[in-house]
């Protein structure tokens, strides 16, 4: 009798330890050659994101939005045209989102320009007449550094030159390439954004600041299609974020008119500066402005 209850007792052990087991397995948590029946970790989780929902509930509304295309402009309807390069500083309140540090939008271009090579396209000048691709700027994006390096074997101090890598926080101004026109058939201000420049701080190797240049002018009208995807931050509501085609189709920046269409082809700068400058970029602006204006009758 006692033998036969140790037997029952043995066989209802092993039945509890192999139903444990395979729940275990069910659910996950020893599958594969993973040890200590922890979950394994995605090989790709630096790109692809967080491992787990970060979030009470899944953000698909940007992924899923498409651009709206443009009206089709005839060149018979359009009655008056001026170009304009615009400039967007990054320190007003209202550009904050351009340098959100998780995400600034120098970045938000440059991983386009990496993952989409043949679709987006950038050039070194903003007529559109040097193509380049990422890899002909990459040398231009970090700086290169001589600092004085101990050897223990010459027992002295030799130079040694190291290449720093790129700082967004040196990229402060964006330029727009922009064309606004008055349509005749929709008797309305057309405005379109024909590039995106940004501008970079350029330093020497003492650190002193030698100036800026663009760094590339990407062709808005290929980027559209991908800026739609790329969310903005927003300060006042989390749950309610737009796109950076929002931003731009909704004019939702701030900036000032640095040169307009003359025949000097002459920025503002090369003739006014200070307070004088300010004034004839309101000028230009009210121009454009009072254009549509005028255009009515009562």
């Amino acid at each position: 009798m006692k033998r036969l209850f140790w037997i029952l007792s043995f066989l209802t052990f092993a039945l509890m330890l192999s139903n444990n087991t395979f729940a275990q397995k069910k659910e996950g948590y020893d599958e594969g050659s993973n040890q200590g029946g922890q979950p394994q970790e995605s090989p790709n989780s630096d790109t692809q994101g967080p491992i787990v929902r970060d979030g009470a509930y899944d953000r698909t509304s940007a992924k899923e939005k498409e651009i709206l295309k443009y009206d089709h402009l005839r060149e018979a309807d359009i009655f008056w045209e001026k170009r304009v390069w615009r400039v967007i500083d990054t320190k007003q309140k209202m550009n904050q989102p351009f340098v959100y540090p998780k995400r600034p939008f120098i970045q938000v271009l440059l991983d386009i320009v990496k993952q989409h090579p043949n679709e987006a396209k950038i050039f070194m000048d903003d007529e559109f007449k040097t193509q380049v691709k990422l890899s002909d700027i990459e040398t231009s994006l970090g700086s290169v550094d001589t600092v004085q390096v101990y050897d223990p074997d010459k027992d002295e101090y030799i130079s040694k030159v190291v290449k720093n890598d790129f700082n967004w926080m040196n990229v402060s101004l964006f330029r727009l390439k922009e064309d606004w026109m008055f349509d005749e058939e929709a008797a309305t201000m057309v405005a379109r954004i024909m590039a995106i420049g940004p501008i970079m701080d350029v330093v020497d190797e003492n650190g002193n600041y030698r100036g800026q240049k663009a760094m590339f002018w990407a062709y808005y009208p290929d980027f559209r299609p991908f800026l739609i995807k790329e969310e903005v931050f927003s300060p006042t509501n989390d749950a309610m974020r737009l796109t950076w085609d929002d931003i731009f189709e909704m004019r939702l920046f701030g900036s000032y008119i640095m040169k307009a269409s003359n025949i000097q082809d002459r920025r503002i700068q090369e003739y006014a500066t200070g307070r004088d400058a300010l004034l004839e970029s309101e000028k230009v602006k009210k121009e454009i402005f009072e254009k549509e204006h005028n255009m009515w009758s009562y």
